[in-house]
């Protein structure tokens, strides 16, 4: 869905919202699922609070409100005890997980803050002092190095399909890139002779990145498929579907779900992000690249998201001090066997 400031997309929301989801994806640069994202969070709250303050029938379902009338009035007479009273809400009634519920506090936030700091149509912040909700620390889910291995060879058959399948898998593999930076990459992208491409990642910021030995050689192995797609449409895209027009995120997803099912993987949980993970875990372990390094690799826009690999490091280290052979070995000093 595009939104239209003028054509009125999102018919249901009010002007504080529309005007807020119109600068996220103008002046910030947030991609289009993002903004959607940002949409149905902000409109469930919103439909909760119109109730929760009386201006709705209690007995309506959530879908049934129409909030398109709430005016900055009604913003402003938000309280902090009434926003803590929606993520009961959530959490009690919608039966939300610990990561949803975070999302939606800092849709609220952000929204607020560009209410207060950024239009000045709210005198004050009901949420400046929201504590977000605790998210549960796991670890990134990532292919082992056979697993990762297995997967290339499942996708290296003849033909222009899996030449192309081939080499988006050794990206993913190799590069660390994001599905919509690997979907939204153009031919004038990629150096081959300087073995470096350019990626469009979140808030349309670019990031080059170096290209190893294996991605060059899929690269080239798929641009010579390429040349025998008939009636190419999006001359400029670099993965393409047979029409020849440029490969959409939604069938890469099915591509890579298809070739880890053949590759016997298929109940492992894995996905496009987590051949991103693969990718990080393999530079951080084997390279032994510095964080600071990996972050700019991976485009992270805070460290604290790329030091989970290191998590992943420490956790393997702790794993093979436990899986030595003496590790269970516990012998009595000599003294105590003399008193025996």
């Amino acid at each position: 869905m595009i939104l239209s400031y003028s054509t009125g997309n999102y018919q249901d929301a009010p002007i504080p919202l529309k005007d807020y989801l119109f600068y996220l994806l103008t002046i910030k640069g947030r991609s289009r699922l993002t903004v959607e994202n940002y949409y149905l969070d902000l409109r469930t709250f919103l439909r909760f609070m119109k109730q929760f303050k009386g201006f709705a029938d209690p007995k309506k379902e959530p879908e049934e409100i129409d909030i398109s009338d709430l005016n900055y009035d009604f913003l402003e007479s938000i309280t902090l005890s009434d926003v803590y009273e929606f993520l009961h809400y959530i959490y009690d009634d919608r039966d939300n997980n610990p990561r949803t519920r975070a999302r939606k506090a800092s849709a609220l936030r952000g929204f607020f803050k560009y209410l207060c700091n950024i239009t000045g149509k709210l005198k004050t912040n009901p949420v400046e002092n929201l504590e977000m909700p605790t998210l549960p620390k796991t670890l990134p889910k990532y292919l082992t190095l056979e697993q990762s291995l297995e997967l290339l060879q499942t996708a290296n058959h003849q033909g222009a399909a899996s030449d192309r399948d081939y080499c988006m898998v050794v990206l993913f593999l190799n590069c660390g890139i994001r599905l919509s930076e690997l979907t939204g990459l153009r031919l004038s992208d990629i150096s081959l002779s300087e073995k470096r491409m350019t990626v469009l990642g979140k808030g349309n910021k670019q990031r080059m990145l170096y290209l190893n030995d294996a991605c060059v050689d899929a690269l080239n192995r798929y641009l010579e498929s390429r040349l025998n797609i008939p009636n190419i449409v999006d001359q400029n895209a670099l993965f393409l579907n047979r029409s020849g027009k440029r490969l959409g995120q939604r069938r890469v997803q099915q591509i890579i779900t298809s070739l880890l099912q053949q590759a016997g993987l298929a109940d492992s949980g894995f996905s496009t992000h987590k051949l991103r993970h693969t990718a990080a875990t393999m530079m951080y372990q084997y390279g032994k690249v510095d964080v600071r390094v990996l972050q700019e690799i991976l485009g992270h826009e805070n460290l604290n998201t790329t030091e989970i690999y290191t998590h992943v490091a420490n956790e393997q280290k702790e794993e093979a001090l436990s899986k030595n052979p003496l590790g269970k070995v516990k012998m009595k000093p000599e003294t105590e066997k003399n008193k025996a």
